[in-house]
């Protein structure tokens, strides 16, 4: 259980488009927008988990097109946030939008967020530590991966939100928004790869 409570951690605290975004839903709009958009986030990221687990997801995506329609979408809307992230200047701005992610944006970004997938997939399939019962581990899983999911989401909205505040050079700006940006294609080369 500890080595899975290890996995968990570093899974979810490297950057990827749940993190980054709700870091830039701090920065652009501030806690209560943040907070709102985490709800749903968090709600999603569940939802991907009951897919993963009950196999829908894998059901769904062996149908070739829409796997590969998924994929587009998903890898479309992550170049896209990292490109917008990239040339947002010198301000630590994530997400220019006239009004603020909300809750729903939170469950859309993560029914079409790959990671959320290879993570769940990898953490519910893996791992094996209560061999009398996987009803008993899946449930354990459940609560150690939300424990561990909601102070990491909260720190990074956090983060985003301090940026805000800071009001930093726009030299480390930019760097900032170069690190994101990067980290986003990431995210992008590690979906790919794994869809080949």
């Amino acid at each position: 259980m500890l080595t899975f409570t290890i996995a968990v951690f570093f899974l979810l605290i490297t950057p990827g488009p749940g993190v980054l975004s709700t870091a830039g839903v701090g920065s652009g709009f501030g806690y209560r927008a943040g907070v709102s958009f985490l709800a749903g986030l968090f709600v999603g990221s569940n939802l991907v988990a009951l897919l993963v687990i009950s196999g829908l997801a894998a059901l769904l995506l062996s149908v070739p097109w829409l796997r590969t329609g998924l994929l587009i979408g998903s890898v479309a809307y992550l170049v896209y946030l990292a490109w917008r992230i990239a040339f947002s200047g010198s301000q630590i701005t994530f997400i220019h939008k006239a009004s603020a992610p909300g809750f729903i944006n939170g469950v859309t970004l993560q029914a079409i967020n790959p990671k959320a997938y290879l993570v769940n997939t990898a953490l519910f399939t893996g791992f094996a530590f209560w061999p009398q019962s996987l009803l008993t581990e899946t449930l354990i899983k459940f609560a150690i991966i939300n424990l561990i999911w909601v102070p990491i989401h909260v720190l990074w909205l956090w983060f985003g939100v301090t940026l805000r505040r800071l009001q930093l050079p726009g030299r480390v700006q930019a760097a900032i928004n170069a690190f994101m940006a990067l980290s986003m294609l990431i995210v992008v080369a590690l979906a790919l790869w794994a869809q080949r």
